[in-house]
């Protein structure tokens, strides 16, 4: 260690910087003096903007098709309750006979629910009753 001097720095896993400054006044004090600076303004700096926003607008207002999900139909969800209901089961007890909360049955009951082809069959299972197709309300024939 005597061999070292305190003039000598050496700096591990940094890279060698050219002289930036960023200020205001040093831009400033570099333009009088009559040095190079080298200035660029960045698109959006500062925002946590991804892409333009005109080209979005655009798009959209070039969209006419209305987006919705569409929700459980009003014969399935009558087709859901009357079936229910022949068995004698509550709400919560056909949740519990199929695996779900007592909500996913209140919703297709109301018609509010998006239709899951896997709870659709569950439900038909549980209830003998076709909810899909074109035999809506017949027998579920087992295999």
């Amino acid at each position: 260690m005597a061999e070292a001097d305190w003039e000598d720095v050496t700096i591990i896993g940094h890279r060698a910087r050219a002289n930036q400054q960023r200020s205001k006044q040093a831009v400033n004090s570099a333009l009088r003096t009559g040095s190079e600076v080298e200035t660029s303004k960045k698109f959006a700096a500062g925002s946590n903007k991804q892409l333009s926003a005109n080209k979005n607008v655009a798009k959209l207002d070039r969209e006419t098709e209305e987006l919705h999900h569409e929700h459980v139909s009003l014969d399935v969800s009558k087709l859901i309750q009357q079936g229910r209901q022949a068995k004698g089961l509550t709400q919560k007890d056909l949740a519990t006979k199929i695996n779900e909360k007592q909500q996913v049955i209140n919703d297709y009951e109301a018609g509010k629910a998006i239709p899951n082809n896997q709870i659709m069959s569950k439900l038909e299972r549980a209830l003998d009753i076709r909810l899909r197709g074109k035999d809506k309300g017949k027998p579920f024939a087992k295999k």
